[in-house]
């Protein structure tokens, strides 16, 4: 995607009344197939396509055919990059002015960090105390104010709802942000285009977003193909928000730092009730050993979260052995201290 944008009706910014900067209205809808083509659009000649690879280690380990995303690439080493520039372009100059607060353990922060210095906007994130250091020097790096804040998740949430209050600025919400969703959706447009005839696709799920944009890619475009959500148990909030049909808050252990969420997000919950075909619990040792094996094997450095998928895909083999199926390495945020852990004996 190399030409340069051109703005229409339907993606340029929204022209609401100025009033005090808020996040999106209770109960907003999640975006349909429409609306993740308008998001295509804006990015159009603000990012690149992302590879789709094959790897023959992983084809005989895993028993199938594996093509790996490798949403790594981005330029801020994740996925979420996209749902960020399309949520900025979106706001309208007077929003972006009073500026955005989000909270997050790093790639989302990123994601937001990047997409305000690419549209002016002044940016604040908080995240959990002592937070993943290549992720913090890389939200300084853009510029961003970086705030730590709680020892989780929820805890970076309350101080930044209180600092967007304080100072009228957009709070960005991690997983109820329809443009984030829409954004992010657009990986899954570019894997469908490139292989349409996928038997399923495993996706590392913390807040949902992915997931989420994963299953209306797939209904609209790869409707035989199943989708199938993956999160540590150590963190299982979307899991078990999915399972009971109702967001619900869980403990927040897991060392995955990109799945270490503490409760379900109502908006990308809507989605995957309705069109998520299941979803799996694997262990953060088993996400440690994927770890190994994307280096090993991909050739490939994946955060926590960013190797989720293989593991999962271990964890569901037998129902596709012979089949073809997708990972997606959401991100390649590795701290020093996760690549000891990855690298290590056992």
């Amino acid at each position: 995607m190399t030409s340069a944008h051109a703005a229409t009706e339907s993606d340029a910014p929204r022209t609401a009344a100025e009033g005090p900067a808020t996040g999106p209205a209770a109960g907003a809808s999640a975006p349909g197939i429409t609306g993740v083509l308008r998001a295509r659009r804006l990015l159009r000649g603000l990012l690149d396509p992302t590879p789709l690879r094959s790897y023959p280690a992983l084809d005989r380990r895993l028993g199938a055919r594996v093509l790996v995303k490798h949403e790594n690439l981005q330029p801020t080493g994740a996925f979420k990059v996209r749902g960020g520039l399309v949520l900025l372009s979106r706001m309208t100059p007077g929003e972006r002015s009073r500026g955005v607060v989000t909270y997050s353990t790093g790639n989302h922060a990123q994601s937001i960090a990047y997409a305000a210095r690419a549209t002016g906007a002044p940016c604040t994130i908080v995240v959990p105390e002592d937070p993943n250091p290549v992720k913090a020097e890389a939200v300084r790096a853009l510029g961003a104010e970086l705030v730590e804040a709680g020892s989780d998740l929820d805890g970076a949430r309350v101080r930044a709802e209180a600092l967007a209050a304080d100072r009228g600025a957009r709070l960005v919400s991690p997983g109820d942000e329809p443009d984030l969703v829409a954004g992010v959706a657009t990986a899954y447009l570019e894997l469908f285009e490139e292989a349409p005839d996928l038997d399923a696709v495993l996706v590392p799920v913390g807040g949902g977003s992915g997931a989420a944009g994963a299953c209306i890619a797939a209904r609209a475009v790869a409707p035989g193909c199943r989708i199938i959500g993956v999160q540590s148990d150590a963190s299982p909030a979307a899991h078990d928000s999915w399972r009971a049909g109702a967001c619900t808050s869980r403990p927040n252990r897991t060392r995955a730092e990109g799945l270490a969420t503490g409760r379900g997000f109502a908006l990308p919950q809507s989605v995957l009730r309705d069109l998520l075909d299941d979803f799996v619990l694997v262990g953060d040792e088993d996400i440690r050993r994927a770890q190994w094996w994307a280096m090993s094997e991909a050739r490939t450095v994946a955060e926590g979260a960013g190797a989720a998928a293989l593991a999962g895909a271990r964890a569901v083999g037998d129902r596709f052995r012979g089949g073809r199926i997708a990972v997606v390495c959401t991100g390649g945020n590795a701290s020093p201290e996760e690549l000891r852990r990855c690298t290590a004996p056992g």
